[in-house]
């Protein structure tokens, strides 16, 4: 269950000011976010308000209102109302809580409205935002920000933030990234895209095969595999100034991940003749041995508190996910339920690690309960899916899949397996998704 909560002001890069009073939002009721069964909220997202009238702010205006309905609508929590039902216009009417006919949005089923207002100053733009619960006659979030006009997306993106704190208790996903591989080029490079996959742009350009990106906690760094040296071997870039480390001792070099909150990785090594689980430093130094077993282990990822780590070992005859708590070493093996699985993804949140399982000769994704050890499938019958990655607030989860005529692209769905839809368009496939967990350095 999911509360709402009261959200405090943040100043980011543009100014916010807060124009709620803070007794309107004391005492608000719970509603019930996270059942996987959740009706979507009829949200009614009029056009903003024009102060001026200009040609260009009317632009602003109309572009504002839909990237508002856009990015709330991508939550998969809400069904955006048709404007062409609408029984009246917030834009004549007046944008306040005492200016609205509120039946007149109840009439038409809508559970929720935003209503704001625009202004241009130079090159400014100044919003007045509301988010109002049409039943219950009380306005959620209000806000003013004012900013580049430049920053239009960024600042519509905090506001939808902010209406995601306050029905969720969680921010949501708006300021994160998802790096992935891409063909395209002719090799696989490595490219990054916002979470809604607007404004795809290049990584890497080295003209040979790279794979696996993995964020760090602050989205300063990517750790990818690289065959620069004609042999997979782990590079580790910061985003802002282009620094880098290099692993590349003999053998193979596989499947970086950082530990949460920390400059730290884990990765698979075969240095010393087996692919074992390593931790190493951000610089690439190994500081401690994992796991030792007669078989390769391989695709480490950790728990949220960087306690544990999930992996991949064929220590019990066929790929299986175990579960390493790294201050003991006591590992115990995690899926039991067919004889393919990889690819663990642990959730940033809670107790749930997604995978891949070849089922019936293709790859899907299912999710599995650490605690209980009940999984559930995802996807089905549509091509092969894999490499999941989670959003920052647990909610939503990515993946490559074959599903468009046998070509890997990159794909968004809910924890509950619905609303699956093509994230990104790019020439050639797409695979290996990693989603960061909120502000890049790219941002």
């Amino acid at each position: 269950m999911m509360m709402y909560r009261y959200v405090s002001a943040t100043v980011l890069m543009f100014l916010v000011a807060v124009i709620v009073p803070a007794h309107a939002l004391a005492g608000y009721d719970t509603i019930v976010i996270s059942n996987p069964f959740l009706r979507k909220i009829p949200l009614a997202v009029p056009e903003l308000k024009s102060l001026a009238g200009t040609a260009e702010e009317e632009t602003v205006a109309r572009e504002s209102a839909d990237l508002i309905a856009q990015t709330l609508e991508f939550t998969c929590y809400f069904s955006i109302i048709d404007r062409a039902a609408f029984l009246e216009d917030p834009r004549q009417t007046g944008i306040g809580l005492s200016e609205i006919n509120l039946k007149n949005w109840s009439d038409i089923g809508a559970e929720f409205l935003v209503t704001g207002s625009v202004s241009l100053e130079d090159d400014n733009v100044v919003y007045e935002l509301r988010m109002i619960d049409v039943f219950k006659a009380q306005m959620l979030v209000g806000k003013r920000y004012k900013g580049r006009i430049s920053d239009q997306r960024k600042i519509i993106r905090r506001f939808c933030s902010e209406v995601m704190e306050r029905l969720t208790g969680r921010k949501g996903y708006f300021d994160s990234e998802i790096a992935l591989v891409s063909n395209g080029p002719g090799n696989k490079e490595i490219f990054v895209s916002e979470f809604d996959g607007y404004n795809p742009r290049r990584i890497t350009n080295n003209q040979v095969i790279e794979l696996s990106p993995a964020w760090s906690s602050d989205g300063q760094w990517l750790a990818f595999t690289s065959y620069r040296k004609g042999k997979p071997d782990l590079y580790i870039q910061n985003l802002s100034d282009k620094r880098g480390y290099v692993f590349d001792k003999p053998g193979v070099n596989l499947s970086p991940v950082w530990r949460p909150g920390r400059f730290e990785l884990a990765a698979s090594l075969s240095f010393s003749g087996d692919q074992e689980i390593y931790l190493l430093t951000g610089e690439g130094k190994v500081t401690k041995q994992l796991t030792k077993s007669w078989d390769i282990d391989v695709s480490p990822t950790f728990s949220p508190d960087g306690g544990r780590v999930a992996f991949v070992s064929k220590r019990g005859g066929t790929p299986q996910l175990y579960v390493m708590d790294i201050a003991s070493g006591n590992t115990e093996r995690l899926t039991f339920e067919g004889k393919y699985n990889t690819t663990p993804k642990w959730s940033p949140v809670d107790e749930k690690i997604a995978y891949s399982s070849l089922e019936d000769g293709q790859f899907q994704i299912r999710v599995v309960d650490v605690g209980t050890k009940q999984s559930v499938r995802l996807t089905d019958n549509q091509g092969d899916n894999e490499s999941p990655t989670w959003s920052p607030d647990g909610s939503l989860i990515a993946f490559s899949s074959t599903r468009e005529g046998g070509k890997s692209k990159i794909y968004v769905m809910t924890i509950a397996g619905t609303d699956q839809r093509r994230l990104l368009t790019l020439p050639g496939e797409q695979t290996c998704p990693a989603w960061s967990l909120g502000m890049t350095a790219g941002q």
